[in-house]
């Protein structure tokens, strides 16, 4: 191919497809590079996200827990139903679907803005050149006025448990179990970890979680990451903190796997053993060496904050550079680019970017929590309010967990907010959208909120961080 491109996007997740689909939108001539094949042998865009990631577990997430509360919680509404079965085979398909259709949709959207999609690996050469190679194995250098890396993240891989086919499996292989185990292990109680365990949980696995740090969700508010624990082992999963996997052995269909923790070697044998520790930058034969892309100690592709490589347009965005491996994060640092590119001078709030665990309850936070800021010496007040007391939750048999929001001493800025309970996730965008305005607590205890709703449990936090809650009694916040 010897046309030149205004823009070469290597990779087609929702970083990259976003920033292609925005590039053409804003008058530059575009195309994606992505090399996914999909379980029908077909070339598809949309990145670990849509195919093996966010997408696929929510659709698994979602089955599981209608099934859980058709089994277990239909009769608190007076619901009487036969007896409740899962089809395993079913759900698999359903969950196949939605990736189709979303995958679908990238190319729709692809074709509807012009840009050029190319099936094939991409990797960099010098002067914000593209050597393409497509699956067939022919080659061709693409030349390009700017040029945006979105190779996203892979699982990380761990030595003392290898993959294994059908027994030892990351992330993408737990969403493939064709039946629910009887024992499940999983090792990382981070995200991935207790999203998929949750799904196999609810459906009739025992659950074991082994995590290697001490403090459980130790980057989550740990008022939140306790009431977590709690609700978590309630439901029967056993999570067990300060547990380092040492070693793993295969037998047939099962998996012992040895463990240390403070009381000495433990181990247990598991059905299925899914490795959820993390995932790592994605630049396996991206760079040539003249490239001028630089990575960092850790592996990620070095870029200043707007996201502008050591070469001159060469952009790097999502996973595969600092900040949170977060699908929304990546999409809108791809917005940003695009529009960089343009000529326009848009920019990125790094400090208002939501998190969120899809289990039920949910989990979400955003900006600070309490221990950060106790952490960094800072004056602060805090305002919560638990959903037992939220007339819509209470309606709907969905009470558990609470919301926080702390605030500066002085201004009553926000400075964070974190969620756990129903909608936590939605629920967390309210305090997003009110910190990039730079509201105050008091500012968000003035609005009007719909009622019953759920989100009025955001409203009454708010006031109770100035000791105004209306539906709890108020304490006097200690100022730190």
């Amino acid at each position: 191919m010897s046309k030149k491109f205004d823009v070469v996007v290597i990779g087609g997740g929702p970083a990259g497809y976003v920033a292609a689909i925005r590039c053409a939108q804003l008058g530059l001539e575009t195309a994606c590079i992505d090399k996914w094949i999909n379980k029908e042998g077909k070339a598809v865009f949309g990145g670990t996200c849509l195919n093996v990631g966010c997408i696929p577990s929510k659709a698994l997430l979602d089955t599981s827990h209608k099934y859980e509360e058709a089994h277990e919680k239909f009769s608190l509404h007076g619901i009487s139903t036969g007896e409740v079965s899962i089809n395993i085979a079913d759900m698999l398909k359903r969950k196949d679907q939605i990736v189709k259709n979303l995958t679908m949709g990238v190319a729709t959207l692809f074709k509807a803005n012009g840009v050029k999609a190319l099936e094939g690996t991409g990797k960099l050469l010098a002067g914000k050149k593209v050597e393409f190679t497509n699956h067939a194995g022919a080659t061709e250098t693409i030349e390009a006025d700017n040029v945006i890396i979105a190779t996203g993240s892979v699982p990380v891989n761990i030595p003392p448990a290898p993959l294994t086919e059908g027994v030892i499996v990351d992330s993408t292989g737990a969403l493939e179990f064709t039946e629910v185990p009887k024992r499940l292990g999983v090792i990382g109680a981070g995200v991935i970890g207790l999203e998929l365990g949750s799904v196999w949980g609810r459906l009739g696995a025992e659950v074991v979680v082994l995590e290697a740090q001490d403090n459980f969700l130790h980057l989550v508010d740990q008022t939140v990451a306790k009431e977590a624990k709690k609700l978590f082992t309630k439901q029967g999963m056993d999570i067990r903190v300060g547990a380092r996997v040492t070693g793993s052995e295969v037998n047939g269909k099962e998996v012992t796997v040895t463990y240390q923790d403070s009381e000495g070697e433990k181990s247990e044998t598991f059905d299925k053993l899914i490795v959820a520790v993390g995932r790592r930058p994605y630049t396996e034969g991206l760079l040539a060496g003249d490239s001028g892309v630089n990575l960092d100690e850790r592996g990620f592709i070095h870029v200043d904050e707007t996201c502008m490589s050591d070469a001159p347009g060469v952009w790097a965005i999502g996973d595969v550079v600092r900040g949170p491996m977060l699908a929304h994060k990546a999409s809108e640092e791809g917005v940003m680019v695009a529009e960089r590119i343009a000529g326009h001078k848009a920019q990125m709030n790094y400090d208002v970017i939501p998190s969120v665990i899809y289990t039920h309850p949910e989990i979400a936070w955003v900006g600070k929590t309490e221990d950060e800021l106790k952490a960094a010496g800072e004056s602060y007040n805090v305002g919560m309010f638990p959903f037992a007391a939220n007339g819509r939750a209470m309606a709907a048999a969905d009470t558990d967990g609470f919301v926080k929001i702390v605030a500066d001493a002085e201004t009553d800025r926000i400075l964070g907010a974190s969620v756990i309970g129903p909608n936590a996730g939605d629920l967390v965008q309210q305090i997003v959208v009110a910190m990039e305005f730079g509201s105050t607590a008091e500012d968000v205890g003035m609005m009007v909120f719909a009622h019953p709703s759920i989100s009025e449990a955001v409203h009454e936090a708010a006031l109770a961080v100035n000791n105004a809650a209306i539906h709890k009694a108020n304490r006097k916040p200690k100022k730190k």
